[in-house]
């Protein structure tokens, strides 16, 4: 699939993973999650979109620019992968509804299936529109350390069965779906936990440490040559 700047789905029936973030930098913890949702769930494609400037992140992003690039340099050796750029080049604060709205107008016979951590799930009240986004596709939750499924019992937007979710907390069961409050499916999925953080990178960085085997090494060189995350 060629991976242009505004992705367009012609194929019907296809089920793509949106994986949205700030890739600030990206990591192997997000490509190896994208990899193990896409390969446990029989998805067609995952679809990596770089945030523009995401209303409630306080970090510091390093420009829209790099981080697209550097995603590309990250994804272009996967076949399975694909890089939008529908935030990126958007200015002002970008929208997750208004993100996933462009991309089902654009691609109207695509099952696109929003993939997020427990962290971000139990965030999404605080969202721009949380009861309309959560109407428009399934969603994909993986675990993200310090969080435990059994966490989601307190979100507003299901009706979850407390047993289940320990259950996945214990490694009893790889997955369990869900029903959102929209009626729409939340797959609640075990993921292997890749201890890597965009924080702990850029502040590696920041002390003037080694990178090596944290990312991609294309992404190493992209950061070193146009010297991002320095103090």
């Amino acid at each position: 699939m060629h991976r242009a700047s505004c992705i367009m789905y012609h194929e019907n029936d296809m089920r793509v993973g949106i994986f949205g973030g700030t890739f600030n930098p990206i990591h192997y913890g997000h490509l190896r999650a994208a990899e193990e949702v896409r390969e446990k769930l029989g998805l067609d494609r995952i679809l990596f979109i770089p945030s523009g400037t995401p209303p409630l992140k306080t970090e510091e992003l390093t420009e829209a620019v790099h981080r697209y690039k550097m995603t590309r340099l990250a994804v272009v050796t996967n076949r399975f992968f694909e890089l939008s750029d529908i935030e990126c080049r958007h200015p002002g604060k970008s929208y997750t509804v208004k993100t996933v709205e462009e991309l089902k107008k654009t691609s109207p016979g695509i099952d696109f299936l929003f993939i997020l951590g427990i962290d971000a799930f139990l965030d999404i009240s605080n969202w721009w529109n949380p009861e309309k986004l959560i109407g428009l596709m399934d969603f994909v939750v993986i675990p993200r350390s310090p969080f435990r499924f059994v966490d989601l019992l307190s979100s507003p937007y299901i009706s979850a069965d407390e047993h289940v979710l320990k259950k996945l907390d214990a490694a009893e069961i790889e997955s369990s779906t869900i029903k959102l409050k929209s009626n729409r499916d939340m797959i609640a999925l075990r993921l292997p936990v890749i201890d890597i953080s965009a924080t702990r990178i850029r502040g590696l960085l920041s002390e003037g440490k080694s990178i090596k085997y944290l990312l991609p090494e294309a992404v190493e060189s992209y950061i070193i040559s146009n010297k991002l995350y320095r103090s």
